[in-house]
């Protein structure tokens, strides 16, 4: 018997294929959302990231697997809320606030190892500097990147 993972990952599977679907964008989610309730957004965002199809910035969200990963998705953002409509932008923000208490839910993780711990202090970081900034954050991060460079390095 089919676990309640598995069974909602196959129906999405389905829908994506049934619809022929190449990029998920804002309607793809909502339809996704729809049948596949209750879900939530964080878990409907990870089996949508699974299927490796490109995504809009804000379907996507803000990953922080990876300090590439963190840069590409804070950057996409950056992109979209500079040319987003006042509602727009309070979504962007939304999402990105969503990842800054993810970012500190993460900090409190019993037996986070030091350099482990280095990594996403420094990932919180990036997003309080996105959400104090938005509209300086691309200059920042190049400055704190050429600064930072030993660091992220070792982080990859």
């Amino acid at each position: 018997m089919a676990t309640n993972t598995e069974s909602k990952r196959k129906r999405m599977e389905g829908l994506l294929n049934e619809d022929g679907v190449k990029f998920i964008d804002e309607a793809v989610w909502n339809r996704i959302a729809e049948a596949l309730a209750p879900v939530s957004q964080n878990y409907l965002r990870k089996l949508l990231r699974g299927t490796g199809l490109a995504m809009s910035p804000l379907v996507e969200g803000v990953c922080q697997k990876t300090f590439a990963c963190l840069e590409r998705t804070l950057s996409a953002l950056h992109e979209e809320y500079e040319l987003a409509a006042p509602e727009r932008r309070r979504r962007i923000r939304a999402e990105v606030i969503s990842a800054k208490d993810h970012a500190r839910w993460a900090l409190q993780k019993p037996g986070l190892a030091a350099d482990e711990k280095a990594a996403k202090e420094e990932m919180l970081l990036w997003i309080l500097t996105w959400l104090e900034t938005p509209g300086l954050f691309p200059a920042w991060l190049a400055i704190r990147k050429r600064s930072a460079t030993e660091f992220l390095s070792t982080q990859r």
